[in-house]
């Protein structure tokens, strides 16, 4: 399977997976609207969710995944088996653990998270995030192990089931928000429940695509054994800067999370709705770009194929500025379309569509680092190297808490999504910058003529998304939800065609990205 042919199995699920989750975020706005209970919500959430990407697929996955290539590649099936069986084992005993004393701790929890939920007038909704954080909290548990299986299922090229199982979770939200609410008070709480039983879904998903290949974990109770192998130990030392470098990213989420509960109610929740339409092209491109490459770059690495390592690096980024670039600015110029077409119905109303909107535009400014870094991250993380995206993520901790001091007072909620934009453009920049200078990352020949040949479809993209802007009110077009949305995909179309036409007209050919070139 060609490198764009996985890219794109993994894109088109994801792609499934983000609608059903903005199915999902549409259904929710319009029951809850942007208040103090979806608040209480999105930061219960949020707790689990910062746990699952600092314990599980960020900081698991960098560690765990090159270390199982080397071992398919210079061990035997008995050795793959033995990793497998006793990661496992490792990883599900601490995450037990951890997740009983997260269910106990939970008051404590919230108020470290959202200590504007504290105050004496918000003691209803703090309640509330207690409450669904506590059943919340075993998500973790079920997400850690599907980390597990997805490094192992992307290991063998099976990208198929790890992308199209998030689908399961926003399913289960959705039949929660439509069918159980009704039996919960707060009705709020249904969601709570939805997400452990999407969670409880995605895990058997996996683990049967894992039964098939054989490769599914043996349990056992040699718990002590399996923390003194040395494999999982080189696993466990290669976690701890992976978990510095990934907890330095959810700090700032946390940091922003709590400033968050100290701005005007429903502040929490426009950033949620404004975040979701950021993880569209983040994992649409972004993420399947760099799921794919880790692998792909962890065994040339292994194999010491150097021009093959710069020529995957050097094909990622190319895909990430044609798409990437496009995508920020339809995000910036139609952010009131999507927006008001989204979400603007029930109890999400025209101030909630105008705040949403202006934090839509600010992530813009940081979506093409976004998009860059999970390219970048991984050159290094295949090369067992992860101290060095962990001392640049903390640099810009820094920085973006220095930005919050600027913009929030100025800005609000949007001020959080400037900040977080502008972090990860140097982020991404301090990464191309290591690699060109370590000599691990030299751009291949034709960049210039490749730049000067988007300019035109870029230029030809931005002019359509104006008038649109300019000619379309979106929030009046309430009465006419389906007009609404014909208008928004009319829009988005004709700039998805102008733009392949134009890129098409100037000499771009679909095979100039089927593959890596050697």
């Amino acid at each position: 399977m060609s490198l764009l042919r996985s890219a794109a199995t993994i894109s088109s699920l994801t792609f499934m997976s983000r609608i059903t989750g903005l199915v999902r975020d549409i259904l929710i706005a319009r029951s809850f609207g942007a208040g103090p209970l979806s608040d209480a919500f999105w930061v219960a959430f949020r707790i689990p969710n910062l746990l699952r990407r600092l314990f599980a697929e960020g900081a698991f996955s960098q560690a765990f995944v090159p270390i199982l290539g080397e071992v398919r590649s210079t061990g035997t099936d008995k050795d793959v088996r033995q990793l497998l069986d006793r990661v496992a084992l490792a990883l599900t005993s601490v995450l037990m653990l951890i997740t009983a004393l997260g269910m106990v701790a939970a008051p404590w929890v919230v108020s470290a998270m959202a200590s504007g939920m504290t105050a004496v007038d918000k003691q209803t909704e703090f309640h509330a995030a207690i409450w669904m954080t506590r059943t919340m909290f075993p998500y973790i548990l079920c997400m850690s192990l599907v980390a597990l299986a997805s490094g192992i299922l992307n290991t063998w090229s099976r990208f198929a089931i790890p992308a199209f199982t998030p689908i399961l979770l926003n399913i289960s939200m959705i039949l929660a928000s439509v069918f159980a609410a009704p039996y919960f008070d707060p009705p709020i709480y249904a969601l709570a429940v939805g997400v452990i039983i999407g969670g409880i879904a995605q895990l058997s998903v996996q683990w049967i695509a894992l039964a098939r290949l054989g490769l599914m974990p043996r349990y056992s109770f040699r718990v002590i054994q399996a923390w003194t192998d040395p494999l999982v130990k080189r696993v466990v030392k290669q976690m701890l800067p992976a978990i510095l470098g990934v907890s330095v990213a959810q700090i700032s989420l946390l940091i922003n999370t709590n400033i968050a509960t100290w701005l005007q109610a429903g502040s929490v929740t426009w950033l949620s709705f404004a975040d979701r339409l950021m993880e569209f092209p983040t994992a649409l491109l972004g993420v399947a770009l760099g799921t794919v490459l880790l692998p792909k770059l962890s065994a040339a690495y292994a194999k010491k194929q150097h021009e093959q390592y710069q020529s995957l690096l050097d094909w990622g980024l190319r895909l990430v500025i044609m798409l990437g670039i496009p995508a920020a600015l339809g995000l910036a110029l139609l952010a009131d379309g999507l927006v008001a077409t989204l979400f603007h119905y029930g109890a999400f109303n025209a101030e909630d569509v105008a705040q949403t909107k202006l934090a839509v535009m600010a992530y813009a400014v940081g979506l093409l680092a976004l998009l860059a870094i999970k390219i970048l991250a991984p050159a290094f993380y295949a090369r067992q190297d992860i101290k060095t995206p962990v001392r640049i993520a903390i640099m810009v901790l820094i920085l973006t808490q220095l930005f919050n001091v600027i913009f929030v007072p100025r800005y609000a909620h949007a001020g959080l999504a400037l900040s977080i934009g502008l972090g990860a453009s140097i982020n991404a920049l301090c990464l191309l910058y290591l690699l060109h200078k370590r000599h691990i990352y030299h751009p291949q020949s034709g960049w210039l003529r490749f730049i000067l040949r988007l300019i035109p479809a870029l230029a030809v993209m931005t002019s359509i998304l104006l008038v649109a802007d300019h000619h379309i009110d979106w929030v009046a077009l309430a009465h006419v939800p389906w007009q609404r949305a014909l208008y928004l995909l009319l829009t988005v179309g004709i700039c998805a065609l102008s733009y392949g036409f134009m890129l098409i007209l100037f000499g771009f050919r679909l095979r100039d990205f089927t593959k890596a070139r050697p």
